[in-house]
């Protein structure tokens, strides 16, 4: 509890100036996103299905909340923001629908870039219009791209501007954004106990009361001052919903709701990776709760209410362990603002605008840039043409741009329109828990993308986050950069509660840069291209073991597969090649991932399977050791008789052996090797009297199971050898 209440008040401590400077740069008053901040921390915390999230007013939705009270004000800011409580009442109760139709999933159905696009241009549009009161000017008016244009323009104005109180309010703006940028460089402990938000309030209400003091004129009037109601309680504004039908109420309402709950939904996922207990929120519950604290606000004169990352991030950090932080950030808040309203009154304009404009700067970054460009060339198309849709244009457009944009780049991408129309409602997940070892193995075909992973994301979840996942890609023509952003998210989480998420079948798909997060796409049919400058995390763990085993690892194809062909396993199928070959110098044993066909016609099937291939210092008779009989077959056609051990039941039982001559065979099935085999998982073993052929499944091993795999291997030949 006293970490929580800690927290708490920390978070309070930053939410006052961005409730107070979000408000404003919505053209709202100060005091509605205070308001925000209070009911979304009492309520949520007291409804919501997260843990460690904080809520309040959200940076991404200060432009549509501007566009809203421009556009239903027509001129009259201050009705336009009643109009506007009306909209975010209705935008509340959607959310509250979303909740309980178990929507929370929608922000699944969005591509990563185009959402870091969109996120980008709310940047862009809070710093056009807050730098400008951040030198002192508060009349500049216009779009995203007529304030940034205006820049340079009020800056030459400001040094021909002959007022102090312009030139005050600019100096408070430029030391408030200095101390932004340096706060974190400074390393004193003592000097961090206080977030830099509310440093920026300390030192410019404190340096108020100094002039007062020393009966200095201060130099801010009130027009450069925030404004607030003389008694907070009895001047709430409340809605005005006389509009509520026409279109641009309607449009204000969607936009709303559709920012609140991207925001939202984004920030949860987010947070439940810092959160230091693993646990997992239940986003419908929170949708509610956020949609019930957005009406109870917006009854109030409040803001909506989102979770925002920021805010949760300085929570998470400072060692909050439960919801109650969330309250006890909403009460302390609200105490701080009942008890210090004359303190309130003396934050200059320009201070909270310099907070907005270093928050509106990190959300559009160069680095953000420049990480977008390295995963690819697609994905920063794809992130470029939405920011600058929405800078343009609005959010909606600019989202549903981004959208279109990337499924149209995912068609040139592939070539093809129907691997995604005519694939797009077929069932591509196959997900089973596999007898042996107890891993879940989850097979993904056709494609993989923003359309359709909520399908792979259902699985997911579904599997306990202290189970091992075998993520099979190898039918997958093409998988997407938000599934691999995606699956990035789910493998640490999985990691930190002790299970493990391993993919495997991406080793021959080709990405644009080494980037995790990059686009995979297959290589077209060629054995000879290589493939090794495609490399994924599997093919660098593979080289890793080569490297732990003193072999050498090499990843292209090959097509001289004759060593395979006189095993009877592969009588029936056709070897197309094998590649990522992990290999001994003096290649007497070799580990390396196979694709051959079985079946004929329609009813051929490709199948890529990994298996260890050992050469023997002696001939072995021939023979098979297989699970139960199930290829016995195939064996039986090629000649083999079924080899019984005498007083083994058990291992007779559980293993089918048969050989060319049983009469040859059992002598080398030793006590000694009856135990060792029993006491492993089971392998398909065959002996084509030379060599040794060891496959554990008819699919691509993980590296854990490639590492096992070898090590029976090597035992295994140890024993037959001697």
């Amino acid at each position: 509890m006293p970490k929580n209440i800690f927290s708490g008040f920390v978070v309070s401590l930053i939410a006052l100036p961005l409730g107070l400077g979000l408000a404003l740069a919505s053209e709202a008053p100060p005091i509605s996103g205070i308001i925000a901040a209070v009911v979304g921390g009492i309520v949520v915390s007291l409804l919501g299905g997260s843990h460690v999230t904080i809520t309040g007013p959200g940076n991404g939705l200060v432009i549509v909340l501007l566009g809203a009270i421009t556009a239903l004000g027509a001129g009259d800011m201050y009705q336009g923001f009643l109009y506007t409580l009306a909209a975010i009442i209705v935008s509340g109760a959607l959310m509250l629908l979303l909740g309980f139709l178990k929507l929370g999933r929608l922000a699944d159905f969005f591509p990563a870039s185009a959402i870091q696009g969109m996120l980008a241009a709310i940047g862009i549009g809070i710093l056009s219009k807050q730098f400008h009161i951040m030198i002192g000017n508060a009349d500049a008016k216009g779009s995203i791209v007529s304030l940034l244009a205006q820049i340079p323009a009020g800056m030459w104005e400001l040094t021909k501007s002959m007022d102090t109180a312009t030139w005050a309010a600019a100096a408070v703006g430029i030391i408030s954004l200095l101390i932004m940028v340096y706060y974190s460089k400074i390393r004193n402990p003592f000097f961090h106990l206080i977030p830099a938000p509310m440093w920026i309030l300390i030192l410019t209400v404190g340096f108020s009361y100094a002039c007062s003091w020393l009966a200095v004129p201060y130099p801010l009037s009130e027009n450069y001052l925030v404004n607030i109601p003389d008694n907070v309680m009895t001047n709430l504004a409340f809605p005005d919903f006389s509009k509520a039908f026409t279109q641009e109420f309607v449009v204000a309402v969607f936009a709303i709701t559709f920012i609140a709950s991207i925001e939202s939904l984004l920030s949860i996922k987010a947070i439940d990776k810092l959160d230091p207990e693993n646990r997992r929120s239940n986003v419908n519950k929170d949708l509610k709760a956020l949609g019930l604290a957005t009406i109870i606000s917006g009854f109030l004169g409040g803001l909506n209410v989102v979770t925002v990352i920021a805010r949760s991030s300085v929570n998470v950090n400072n060692g909050a362990t439960n919801r109650s932080a969330n309250f006890f950030h909403g009460v302390i808040l609200l105490a701080l603002v009942l008890l210090f309203q004359e303190q309130l009154r003396r934050i200059p304009l320009a201070a909270l605008a310099a907070i907005l404009v270093y928050t509106g700067y990190k959300l559009a970054s160069p680095a953000l840039f420049r990480r977008i460009a390295g995963i690819g060339k697609e994905q920063f198309a794809i992130f470029i043409i939405t920011f600058l849709t929405t800078i343009f244009t609005n959010l909606i457009t600019g989202i549903s741009v981004g959208i279109l944009v990337t499924f149209i780049i995912h068609i040139i991408i592939n070539k093809s329109f129907g691997l995604f129309i005519g694939n797009l409602f077929k069932p591509n997940i196959l997900m089973f828990k596999e007898a042996d070892e107890g891993n879940y193995y989850i097979s993904v075909k056709y494609f993989s993308s923003f359309v359709n992973f909520y399908k792979l994301k259902n699985k997911l979840d579904a599997v306990p986050e202290s189970e091992t996942v075998v993520l099979d890609f190898s039918m997958v023509n093409f998988v997407d950069h938000t599934v691999m952003e995606g699956l990035q998210n789910y493998t640490d989480t999985f990691t930190k509660r002790g299970g493990s998420i391993e993919i495997i079948g991406l080793d021959k798909h080709e990405a644009d840069s080494v980037h995790p997060f990059a686009i995979r796409k297959i290589l077209p049919f060629d054995p000879l291209k290589p493939i090794e400058r495609f490399f994924t995390k599997r093919q660098s763990d593979l080289e890793n073991t080569a490297a732990d085993y003193e072999w050498s690892y090499r990843a292209n194809k090959n097509i001289e597969v004759d060593f395979l062909s006189s095993f009877v396993f592969f009588r029936s199928r056709q070897i197309r090649y094998f590649y990522n070959t992990l290999q001994d110098e003096q290649q007497n044993c070799r580990v390396l991932d196979v694709e051959f066909t079985e079946g004929e016609f329609i009813a051929k099937e490709v199948i890529k399977a990994t298996l260890m291939y050992l050469t023997l210092d002696h001939d072995l008779p021939i023979f098979t050791l297989d699970r139960e009989g199930l290829l016995s077959f195939l064996y039986t056609g090629a000649g083999f008789k079924e080899v019984i051990i005498p007083n083994h039941d058990y291992f007779n039982r559980r293993f089918h052996l048969s050989g060319k001559n049983p009469m040859t065979v059992r002598p080398i099935f030793t006590d000694e090797l009856i135990r060792f085999l029993e006491s492993h998982p089971f392998y398909h073993v065959e002996s084509n009297g030379s060599a040794l052929m060891i496959l554990k499944k008819e699919r691509l091993l993980g590296v854990k199971e490639i590492r096992a795999m070898i090590y029976f291997g090597l035992e295994l030949r140890a024993i037959l050898q001697k």
